[in-house]
């Protein structure tokens, strides 16, 4: 059974695009269920204190988030995991949902304080509230 599509826009062609250069595509021995790594688009806001990032990560439970801060350098990495429930009686015809890995890493120009940061998971939408770090205060040093 084929299925075949009545009306094409941009996003079945993009999809369609995505599905050819996947990996699985080229059947490489590899399980086609493997995990589809994927950089979720990302906006970043700044104020005095902080820096917003948002970034889209739908059907992402909150507890496979891990978001790492070292120093300047931010790192994002998640698992989407896929429903394997099955009705009796019922048998798969065509899957394109299945794991996905979202990752994403990138750099901002002041250093992180992890203590005063936060992270809130709404809707698909990442939300991290980074707070700056303070600069460290001037001192002046005694010469004995």
């Amino acid at each position: 059974m084929f299925l075949v599509p009545v009306n094409r826009n941009l996003s079945d062609l993009s999809r369609s695009l995505d599905r050819f250069f996947d990996d699985s595509f080229f059947s490489d021995g590899r399980d086609a269920s493997a995990a589809t790594l994927r950089s979720p688009a990302l906006d970043v806001s700044e104020s005095e204190t902080a820096y917003t990032v948002r970034l889209d990560m739908p059907g992402v439970p909150k507890d496979a988030v891990k978001v790492h801060i070292d120093g300047r350098r931010i790192s994002i990495d998640a698992e989407q995991r896929k429903d394997d429930e099955k009705k009796d009686g019922e048998r798969v015809i065509y899957r394109e949902r299945t794991v996905s890995r979202f990752s994403r890493s990138f750099t901002l120009p002041q250093e992180i304080s992890q203590g005063d940061s936060n992270a809130s998971l709404d809707q698909g939408v990442l939300t991290l509230k980074l707070a700056k770090r303070a600069a460290s205060v001037a001192s002046q040093l005694t010469v004995n």
